[in-house]
């Protein structure tokens, strides 16, 4: 199926797409699930937050907002990044911008293929597997 990236967020527009669609695509496969459709949105700091308070009941600012639509073996679902948190995380957790975008943009794959981060020991297998599938993604060309 598909993976689409819109941005909302002014002045942002994602490079690589192909790159990055073809890596979402083989971390499904690789976990035994089929591509449905997944739809990024690249939003402000401000929409985020609403839509965090809105639909999760959450009164703080989030990186990343997902709705899971999968079903059986086929994932898809929408996934919500606030531009501006990448810029304020990217100095604590990657070396770069867009290596905090990739983390993040994986990170709601990852949600979707079943893995979670509420506990210590969830977290750090995401933030492993996450490594993981940015070093499959930098190895490639």
């Amino acid at each position: 199926m598909a993976v689409w990236f819109h941005s909302e967020y002014p002045g942002f527009q994602i490079s690589q797409k192909r790159k990055l669609k073809k890596w979402i695509q083989k971390a499904i496969n690789d976990k035994g699930f089929t591509l449905g459709s997944i739809n990024y949105s690249f939003l402000t700091d401000e929409e985020l937050l609403d839509m965090n308070k809105k639909f999760l009941k959450h009164n703080f600012y989030t990186d990343i907002i997902s709705f899971d639509y999968s079903g059986g073996n086929n994932i898809s679902g929408d996934i919500f990044i606030s531009v501006d948190r990448i810029r304020e995380n990217y100095k604590k957790y990657s070396d770069s911008f867009n290596k905090e975008l990739e983390r993040v943009i994986i990170h709601g794959v990852l949600h979707f293929l079943g893995f979670k981060d509420k506990t210590e020991t969830e977290k750090k297998i995401m933030r492993q597997t996450e490594s993981d599938y940015l070093q499959i993604l930098h190895s490639t060309k």
